[in-house]
């Protein structure tokens, strides 16, 4: 396969095609209407999108390992146990995926948190604020491009596991707050926000280092 290497500084150059498409340090991928921004190759058919679900569990878990393994200034007991579980289920959902994928499992990515001040409570749970938000809306979108019932079933279960991990982020941001069901995460028909893979990976980029190559969607 040809494999394009774009600069991840070029990011979202959308064409004027019937069907808009996004260049993301990768090669295009039709059925996503995307170009890979995450490690080696997705893949095609429900293996891609395991794989695309694949890398952003392996950039929660790797977030979340680093926030148990540095605390931030001030954490409570409280704080540590949620996030150690929040931990702990980002992992279980990263092992999950990476076994059902087996041979066909995308390398371990290299993420960069430079822009994260791990002592820093506000930094921390606004950015784990953004990666949970971001989680349930790409299982969201994602879930229409699943052909196999028992991958569409798994994905629902995770994705009602990652809407509680934003809630409870959100509360502990806004205590006793209505933040959890704010109206930038659920529209006007009462549903969660749902985006498309391009708008997904294009968030997550700032936070991976690997670089990406992808084949096309049959």
């Amino acid at each position: 396969m040809d494999r394009m290497k774009l600069s991840r500084r070029h990011l979202l150059k959308w064409t004027g095609a019937a069907s808009a498409v996004v260049a993301v340090s990768g090669v295009w991928l039709p059925n996503f209407g995307i170009s890979a921004a995450l490690a080696a190759d997705l893949g095609e058919g429900d293996v891609g999108v395991l794989n695309y679900a694949y890398a952003l569990e392996q950039l929660e878990a790797a977030f979340y390992t680093q926030v148990i393994d540095t605390p931030y200034s001030g954490i409570t007991e409280d704080e540590t146990s949620w996030l150690t579980d929040i931990r702990d289920h980002e992992v279980a959902h990263r092992d999950f995926l990476k076994d059902a994928l087996a041979d066909d499992a995308i390398p371990d990515l290299e993420v960069d948190f430079s822009a994260v001040d791990f002592t820093s409570r506000d930094s921390v749970l606004n950015t784990a604020k953004t990666f949970e938000d971001l989680g349930v809306a790409a299982y969201n979108g994602a879930g229409k491009l699943i052909e196999n019932p028992d991958y569409l079933l798994a994905a629902g279960k995770i994705v009602s596991i990652e809407a509680r991990h934003a809630a409870a982020i959100r509360d502990m941001l806004n205590m006793d707050s209505v933040s959890f069901a704010g109206d930038d995460v659920v529209d006007e028909n009462g549903l969660d926000v749902a985006l498309e893979p391009a708008a997904v990976l294009a968030a997550a980029d700032p936070f991976i280092t690997t670089e990406v190559t992808a084949k096309a969607f049959m």
